[in-house]
């Protein structure tokens, strides 16, 4: 262990005991789980120039912004939402392509312009600046809005993601050549929805991407995958975000980088095989406010689902660090 990973388990927290009893308060205040039909009964629409997006919001206070992964959407979140909307406004929206967002027919889905929208969101909603939490491909577009944007974001959480040069990692390829063929939906997307143990068997999302994929559950599976084969357009737009992630766009962006000094975390499952916790590492240098990583084993890529609690207790001590007010480097 790091010396300043050793410090911060030690120092954001005092004691552990003011932590214990933080936890205790957001689960007595946030008892109720926001289930399928609670998430999409809080669903509100954002009328873009880029899209029509589709997010929802809990809490009150400084604003956070959760970014997925792919092929998900916000419902991935719902967890942090409900445990963290005590302490902040929480933000976690469909990108263009994926979940419930509506987006025209012609308009670009790339990384890129997925930073572009998230910003244009935070416009709309008269939001200066946000924490960020991002997963997966969300964590690949977290790091172009803070390169392009850097002054809209106050603190970074990164889970497993797109670092450097594994952009995008080698095992994700096979998939980029489905997207391109135009076949990555009907071929691996609408199986699972037929049947939703191929989504948890090693094939599927479940034993790809979760740590326990046996309890994914089938409105789970529903929430990310039917919005997806709803329309010719809506698949058409998933293939492309996927092509479009076969272009490395974050090895020009390491200066950026390096220049950003606000305080991040870096939490990383280790039984991902797509982003080793090397990457982590790579971010802990690269970044000069990094409070260091959390490695956690056993976990899969999508563990920040699973995990919430976990994903709640690093938010909370990251927006609470008190030496990122006293100039305190680690």
């Amino acid at each position: 262990m790091k010396r300043r990973d050793f410090l911060y388990g030690s120092f954001a927290a005092p004691g552990g005991v003011l932590w214990s009893q933080t936890v205790a308060f957001a689960k007595s205040a946030n008892s109720k789980t926001i289930d399928a039909k609670a998430f999409r009964a809080s669903r509100r629409f954002a009328d873009l120039p880029l899209s029509r997006v589709a997010y929802v919001e809990r809490g009150h206070g400084p604003a956070a912004l959760f970014i997925h992964g792919y092929p998900l959407n916000g419902f991935q979140w719902r967890g942090a939402l409900q445990r963290l909307q005590v302490y902040r406004r929480c933000i976690a929206p469909d990108v263009m392509g994926m979940g419930y967002t509506q987006t025209p027919k012609g308009q670009k889905i790339s990384p890129e312009t997925q930073a572009t929208m998230l910003v244009m969101l935070l416009d709309s909603l008269h939001i200066n600046a946000v924490d960020l939490i991002a997963n997966d491909s969300g964590g690949l577009v977290a790091q172009l809005l803070l390169a392009k944007y850097p002054g809209r974001v106050r603190t970074l959480l990164l889970t497993n993601c797109d670092v450097d040069e594994n952009s995008p990692p080698p095992q994700f390829l096979p998939f980029i050549e489905q997207a391109k063929k135009g076949t990555f939906v009907d071929e691996f997307i609408v199986p699972q929805l037929k049947d939703k143990q191929v989504a948890r068997s090693p094939q599927g999302m479940g034993g790809l991407a979760f740590t326990n994929p046996e309890n994914l559950a089938d409105e789970t599976i529903d929430t990310y995958f039917r919005p997806l084969v709803e329309t010719p357009l809506k698949k058409s737009q998933v293939n492309e975000y996927a092509v479009s992630m076969g272009t490395n766009s974050l090895v020009a962006i390491r200066e950026n980088l390096h220049q950003w000094k606000g305080p991040a975390r870096m939490v990383w499952g280790l039984k991902d095989v797509l982003f080793g916790v090397k990457w982590a590492e790579w971010l802990d240098r690269a970044l000069p406010g990094s409070r260091g990583i959390r490695r956690v084993e056993g976990a899969n890529l999508f563990f920040p689902e699973e995990m919430p609690d976990l994903i709640a207790e690093e938010a909370e001590r990251l927006w609470n660090d008190k030496s990122r007010t006293k100039g305190v480097l680690w």
